[in-house]
């Protein structure tokens, strides 16, 4: 359709977005969100905010921000903490390669940087997870810069406003729309531009559900309104397959402690902790032998507990558990907690979290 990273990708015509920045900048000014980050946009509170929120809803986040600053309230913290400790202030947000590539950034930007975050785009890219987006968001909030910031809120009104049927899960569609949103951002206030296509989008032109074309000052300008075709829009990848996985989970008591077990470091879930277990459904016969066999386990009884399941972006957990009462604090690979260490000092993923509640009942 055409050569990557120009228009030609979208079908658009140059200028044709000329309008954009007037009637968007209005409305967002007229009365925005009062986000913690957006009150005080230092470059690292705006990179903390920026990862936090990918693939996160902001109600999800606000919690999260306010605590991690509190602990990590500069670049120099964060290089500092422990894996552990960053991965405790992250339980329960997931996406967990995201807190370990904000460790390993904070340390290249104290080495490199002398503690403080580049004012340049190129320099920002360049930081372990930060891509396109991210760069930009931090290169116009935190230092005026004005550089487009191209998410999945952006990318949802620019092709509804233009009924642009290119398909945006390919990477020459969403550089045609950065190049198309540099000719129409203000330069005089780029941050506050990108904001508000992506407020806009999160509000009004919403990712689930109708869209709310009322209240969206860009209406008169919008093809897919005029056509009655919003919905039609983003054009994208059909979504795969999920794959669903049965494990067995095991609740393994031993006086007062709970063992856990760290997880590879690669993979789902890489170098976390978790409740041990299994692929596959397994009986309580099966399972008594496989803790013997796995981790030498002297396990005095055990039975059938509760189920959950947990659902990442393209895999689905069903698990059944066992509880196991022990007589020794042992096995390889395990380690025993007791469980107010396992609420202040272990990061357990939110996959686990719906056996939280009969596993603190186990260990009373």
């Amino acid at each position: 359709m055409g050569k990557k990273g120009g228009l030609e990708p979208l079908g658009i015509v140059p200028g044709e977005l000329e309008f954009l920045p007037g009637l968007l900048l209005k409305w967002y000014r007229a009365g925005h969100r009062q986000l913690p980050w957006r009150l005080d946009p230092t470059p690292y509170h705006v990179w903390v905010s920026e990862i936090m929120l990918q693939q996160t809803r902001v109600e999800a986040v606000l919690g999260y921000y306010q605590r991690f600053l509190q602990a990590l309230p500069t670049v120099q913290a964060l290089a500092n903490a422990t894996e552990d400790q960053l991965f405790k202030l992250w339980e329960g947000l997931g996406y967990y390669s995201r807190a370990r590539n904000l460790h390993r950034a904070a340390q290249v930007i104290c080495r490199q940087y002398q503690g403080q975050l580049p004012a340049d785009y190129d320099a920002l890219l360049a930081l372990p997870g930060i891509g396109s987006y991210t760069a930009g968001a931090i290169a116009s909030i935190a230092f005026g810069q004005a550089v487009p910031a191209v998410d999945g809120n952006v990318l949802r009104v620019i092709t509804r406003l233009t009924a642009c049927e290119a398909n945006i899960s390919q990477a020459a569609v969403r550089c045609g729309v950065q190049a198309l949103l540099s000719q129409v951002i203000d330069p005089g206030a780029p941050g506050e531009f990108n904001q508000a296509l992506m407020e806009l989008g999160a509000l009004v032109c919403r990712p689930n559900g109708a869209p709310l074309c009322q209240s969206c000052p860009l209406a008169s300008h919008c093809r897919a309104y005029g056509q009655g075709s919003q919905l039609a829009f983003p054009v994208r990848d059909a979504a795969k397959a999920r794959t669903v996985v049965q494990r067995s989970v095991f609740l393994l008591r031993c006086e007062k402690q709970v063992a856990l077990h760290r997880r590879p470091s690669k993979g789902l879930l890489a170098g976390l902790w978790e409740l041990p277990g299994t692929d596959g459904w397994l009986s309580a016969e099966a399972a008594q032998k496989f803790l013997q066999q796995e981790w030498n386990l002297p396990v005095r009884w055990i039975r059938a507990g509760g189920a959950s399941r947990h659902i990442f972006t393209h895999r689905e957990w069903q698990m059944h558990s066992y509880l196991a009462d022990c007589a020794q604090p042992v096995g390889e690979g395990l380690e025993w907690f007791s469980w107010d260490q396992l609420q202040t000092q272990c990061c357990l993923p939110s996959a686990f979290s719906g056996f939280l509640g009969e596993l603190q009942n186990f260990l009373q």
